[in-house]
C-alpha cells in the first residue's frame, strides 16, 4: 500500500482517493483514516477498484454492519446487501418524467423533477448512516452522479431562518404497493417516519438540513400552503446552490462512498441522451435514528427499523 491521498473535487464537497486497494488494504488502520476523510470531505471517490459483490459488502461491513439492499427492493439472491440498478430498467420511468406524466413530483419546478436530489431511505425511522456505490457497465459519456453538502446548504441560510428551522420535524414516505416480498420475510411497506429537519450528525456535531426532493413530504405543525411554500424555497435551493455541489464521472469500477447523513444525491440526468446500458451496485450501512439540535429524535410512523443483515 502507498501513501493514501485526497484530491479535493470541489472546496467543500467530494475527493478523489489515491493509494489504496479497497480490497487487500482494508486494515482498522485504513478503515479509520478513510472514515476520517469521509467526514470531512462527504464523499470519496475510488478509481480502478475491481471487486467481487462479497468483496463489496466485506468492504460496507469494515464500516459498520451491511443492511438489507433497499427496506423495499430486494437485493440479488446471492448477495443480498447488494442492490442493482441498471438505466435500462428505469427509461420508462425517465420518458414519464419528461413528458410530465405518472410522476410523483408533477407540477414541481422543471429543474427538481430533472435531477430528484434525495437522501437515501429517509423514509425509515434509521436512514442508512454511508451509502457505497460501485460502476460495474458504465456508458462511455453520460450517466454522472450529483452530491450535495447539505451541511454547506444549512450553513449558508441565514442564523434567524435556521433558528427556525431548528425546531421543526417533516414527514417522509414511500409506498411500494406492487413490491415483491423481500427475500429476508420483512414487510416490504408502507414506511413513513418523522424526522427532525435539521439534523446533528452524530459523529462531528455539525448541522445539516435535511431534504429531499423524493420522499418528504410534508411539515409537521404547517398548514399545507405553508409547508408547500417553504419546502419549495428550501429544495430550489438544494437544486440551485451550485457551490455546494460536486459531479462525479463514471468509469467501470470506480466507487464511490458518501455519508448519507449530511449528503443528499441525484442519478442521472441525461437518461434519455444515450442507449448504452449503466449497471450500478450498491451497498448501505446501518444508521440510527436522526436527533435534531433540540434533542429531537426520529420517530416510525409506519414500518420498522432498517437493520443490518448480520
Amino acid at each position: 500500500m502507498s501513501e493514501i491521498s485526497f484530491r479535493p473535487l470541489t472546496p467543500i464537497t467530494g475527493a478523489e482517493v489515491e493509494g489504496v486497494d479497497l480490497v487487500a488494504d482494508l486494515s482498522p488502520t485504513v478503515v479509520a483514516r478513510l472514515r476520517e476523510a469521509l467526514l470531512k470531505h462527504k464523499v470519496l471517490v475510488f478509481r480502478n477498484q475491481p471487486m467481487s459483490d462479497a468483496e463489496h459488502v466485506a468492504l460496507t461491513n469494515a464500516f459498520g454492519g451491511a443492511t438489507a439492499a433497499h427496506p423495499i427492493v430486494n437485493g440479488l439472491p446471492e448477495e443480498p446487501a447488494v442492490l442493482r440498478t441498471a438505466l435500462s430498467e428505469e427509461r420508462k420511468a425517465l420518458v414519464e418524467a419528461e413528458a410530465g406524466l405518472s410522476h410523483p413530483l408533477k407540477g414541481a419546478t422543471p429543474r427538481r423533477i430533472r435531477t430528484e436530489w434525495h437522501v437515501d431511505s429517509t423514509f425509515v425511522v434509521n436512514p442508512n448512516a454511508i451509502t457505497i456505490l460501485r460502476g460495474v457497465e458504465i456508458p462511455q459519456a453520460g450517466g454522472d452522479t450529483l452530491f450535495a453538502n447539505l451541511e454547506a446548504l444549512y450553513d449558508g441560510l441565514s442564523p434567524s431562518f435556521r433558528g427556525y428551522l431548528d425546531t421543526l420535524q417533516a414527514i417522509h414516505s414511500r409506498h411500494a404497493p406492487s413490491a415483491p416480498p423481500r427475500l429476508d420475510g420483512k414487510p416490504s411497506g408502507p414506511f413513513a417516519a418523522l424526522h427532525p429537519l435539521v439534523t446533528v450528525h452524530p459523529e462531528t456535531g455539525a448541522r445539516s438540513l435535511l431534504v429531499s426532493t423524493v420522499f418528504l413530504q410534508t411539515i409537521r405543525g404547517l398548514k399545507a400552503r405553508e409547508s408547500a411554500a417553504l419546502l419549495d424555497f428550501l429544495l430550489d435551493e438544494l437544486a440551485g446552490r451550485d457551490e455546494i455541489h460536486a459531479r462525479v464521472r463514471w468509469d467501470q469500477d470506480t466507487l464511490v462512498m458518501w455519508d448519507n447523513r449530511s449528503v443528499a444525491h441525484a442519478g442521472p440526468v441525461d437518461g434519455l441522451m444515450f442507449q448504452e446500458e449503466r449497471i450500478v451496485h450498491r451497498t448501505t450501512v446501518v444508521g440510527e435514528a436522526l436527533t435534531g439540535p433540540g434533542g429531537f429524535t426520529s420517530r416510525a410512523l409506519m414500518g420498522g427499523r432498517f437493520e443490518a443483515l448480520a
